[in-house]
């Protein structure tokens, strides 16, 4: 099924992210706890490349046909293009077709740190396109409540986000926000240059300190005073940490369905007890 009919249904969904092992030594940990998330009957789970733009395609592709074939839960894998060659591209989506995946996360993905080593694509924009002529793939994309780091101003953020659009993107998520009062005035701000897809929230749970100096640093997320006083509190005690911050992300969630925001995307960073206590927070609330 296309993720787009799953959107489209007029129900609340919620989504869980997961990553794929770096190294095949990795592969089975992995993939038990996707598979104790996707027990969890998620509206359907994405699989991304690897964090920070490492790990590899054939573990993004053996964990996403291995929860559909082995759970029946809908994949969306995420494809990257950077550094990536047109005939790489072409041949992977090609394989993603044989095996009978409809939906595609379209990303640019991070700079490696050794920088481009090819530049057949700039952004993501172009790979929506080269993806649209690949097959009949329902394809997903980014955007930033808080701006691109790497764009002048928002307003250049959000005209890239539109490109994404009309080059075929069927709906976008966000980046994780600890503010709801941004994703609220990002949404209007989309909506206002004609950007009408459905945009899923990504909801990262914050559940040690280490997690919150990496989201600054890679997407310059703003911190709320409400959230630094929690991690000032409570950081020093990973279980009270832990605890906390399923609650924060709950708290998030609750008060984004209550607003009419009815597509939860969360960050699980293949943790299925983190994702399974912020269900039972909301349950209720997605009609389960």
């Amino acid at each position: 099924m296309k993720i787009s009919d799953i959107l489209n249904s007029g129900r609340p969904t919620l989504s869980f992210e997961v990553f794929p092992p770096k190294r095949s030594a990795g592969y089975e940990e992995v993939a038990e706890a996707t598979e104790a998330i996707a027990a969890l009957h998620p509206s359907f789970m994405s699989v991304t490349c690897g964090a920070g733009g490492t790990g590899s395609s054939r573990y993004t592709l053996r964990i996403a046909a291995n929860l559909r074939d082995k759970t029946g839960t809908e994949v969306l894998p995420h494809l990257t293009c950077v550094s990536s060659t047109r005939e790489y591209v072409r041949k992977t989506a090609e394989e993603y077709k044989a095996r009978g995946f409809e939906n595609i996360m379209a990303l640019r993905g991070d700079i490696p740190k050794e920088g481009r080593t090819c530049w057949d694509y700039m952004y993501a924009a172009d790979l929506i396109r080269d993806l649209r002529q690949y097959g009949d793939f329902c394809i997903g994309g980014a955007c930033y409540p808080d701006g691109h780091v790497e764009a002048a101003n928002k307003a250049e953020d959000i005209r890239h986000i539109k490109e994404k659009v009309d080059a075929g993107c069927s709906f976008l998520t966000t980046q994780m926000f600890f503010d709801n009062s941004v994703m609220y005035n990002y949404l209007y701000r989309l909506r206002e240059a004609g950007i009408t897809v459905p945009v899923l929230a990504g909801i990262m749970p914050i559940t040690n300190v280490r997690q919150v100096e990496t989201s600054v640093r890679l997407s310059g997320t703003y911190l709320p005073p409400r959230f630094k006083s929690m991690v000032d509190m409570f950081g020093n005690n990973p279980a009270a940490m832990k605890q906390a911050g399923i609650v924060y992300a709950s708290e998030q969630i609750i008060e984004l369905l209550a607003n009419g925001v009815n597509h939860i995307h969360v960050y699980t960073m293949n943790h299925p007890d983190v994702a399974e206590r912020i269900l039972s927070n909301i349950s209720e609330l997605l009609g389960r």
